[in-house]
């Protein structure tokens, strides 16, 4: 089996994480291609590493960013900015939870490009989990921004997958939505989005998806339906 990395941590320096070789070399994998598993934060993680990093086969994004942000991204002699925000653009509701969905910059505005992870550079295969109700950013636009590059530089054609009424939380299947919670990065209660219903059951076809995307570019086979 090879290996898939997750991730939703915070960002910092992306050579501290690789220094003692690629990511190969930190778990066993049969090889020969690796791959990764991002949501949120981990998701523009997963676009930073499948660009700078040799050996990512296959690397699906939910609900991520092409954009670096929070904190500045150093990889070697390169470092990119996290993207530009406007606080007064955040929407607080009745109950007094914020609605952060238009605070980031646009980041094919200059000057804010800078902060753009060259996803160009990447080689390997990106599936797109978008939830269309996703109230942290702008999750489709993002994976937009990220295949209009891949496809301008005669990459692999990504695939994105949208799921109307889903919110930024699409986790495996039978999670209870988080419809709110503290966000750990602004310090306060927002809206992450969803309609239970359609939630749910995009949480139960992104995980099929998944899995088969990886089985068809790390194994080179169908995964068949999962049993939970």
């Amino acid at each position: 089996m090879n290996a898939a990395f997750c991730g939703r941590g915070p960002a910092g320096s992306l050579s501290e994480r690789v220094e003692s070789g690629p990511p190969s070399s930190c778990l066993p994998v049969e090889g020969p291609g690796i791959g990764l598993l991002g949501h949120s934060k981990g998701g523009d993680l997963v676009i930073a590493m499948a660009a700078f990093l040799k050996g990512i086969t296959a690397s699906a994004i939910i609900n991520g960013c092409v954009a670096n942000v929070a904190a500045f991204l150093h990889y070697k002699d390169v470092t990119i900015p996290p993207l530009g925000f406007d606080t007064k653009r955040i929407k607080i509701n009745k109950s007094g939870i914020a609605n952060i969905v238009d605070v980031l910059n646009n980041p094919l505005e200059e000057p804010n490009r800078k902060s753009l992870i060259p996803v160009e550079k990447a080689d390997g295969h990106f599936l797109f989990i978008v939830g269309q109700d996703d109230k942290n950013w702008k999750s489709e636009f993002f994976a937009r921004i990220a295949s209009d590059s891949l496809l301008e530089h005669g990459k692999n054609k990504p695939e994105i997958v949208c799921y109307p009424g889903a919110g930024h939380y699409i986790e495996p299947p039978f999670f209870p939505m988080c419809p709110a919670s503290m966000h750990l990065l602004v310090g306060f209660p927002v809206l992450w989005g969803g309609e239970p219903r359609s939630h749910s059951l995009a949480q139960e076809d992104s995980w099929q998806k998944i899995q088969d995307f990886f089985s068809k570019h790390l194994n080179g086979q169908d995964h068949g339906t999962s049993k939970l």
